[in-house]
């Protein structure tokens, strides 16, 4: 059964749950592509040449065994969508270039069926959507299928989760 959608508010991100991951904080996530709230380049959407935009970190703390990196955007029509899932990222790696995967990563299949970074691509028309860059710090590995879901993610890096940061960026069409 599908959960309502909420009505959204481009201003405002979704408040995580208290004491979940999603709550906590720590890790300085940013790109040089965008700032936060900003603008998401069109090279780094479906628009354009589709890379995946550079995203740079700091703050991850000691105990760290592997990092999570998840982009999703929650105005999508249909639910959440994925746009990135990336586990087993080496915790002592400080970033990604433009168009790259993090280092020691797996990237799992995005919501468009395809493994790795898939590009914004809201549909025409629509308010801006916002896409939510999160990476966690985990206390233990963390296994998930390949096409999971963003709601997995989350459900998965609750609890093991040291700290997390989140950028936001913004595209509409």
């Amino acid at each position: 059964m599908r959960r309502p959608v909420a009505l959204r508010r481009p201003d405002v991100a979704p408040a995580p749950a208290p004491g979940t991951a999603g709550d906590m904080s720590g890790i300085e996530l940013k790109s040089a592509a965008f700032n936060d709230q900003a603008l998401i380049p069109r090279r780094y959407t479906m628009d354009g040449e589709n890379v995946s935009p550079p995203l740079s970190w700091s703050g991850i703390p000691d105990g760290t065994v592997e990092l999570v990196l998840l982009c999703e955007d929650p105005d999508a029509p249909t639910g959440t969508f994925t746009h990135w899932l990336v586990t087993g990222v080496n915790p002592d790696s400080d970033g990604v270039a433009a168009g790259g995967e993090p280092r020691g990563g797996t990237p799992h299949t995005n919501g468009f069926g395809r493994r790795g970074w898939g590009g914004p691509l809201p549909p025409v028309g629509d308010p801006a959507h916002r896409y939510f860059f999160r990476l966690y710090a985990m206390a233990e590995p963390v296994s998930l299928a390949d096409d999971a879901s963003a709601a997995d993610v989350h459900a998965a890096v609750d609890g093991p989760c040291l700290a997390s940061g989140t950028v936001v960026g913004t595209y509409q069409r």
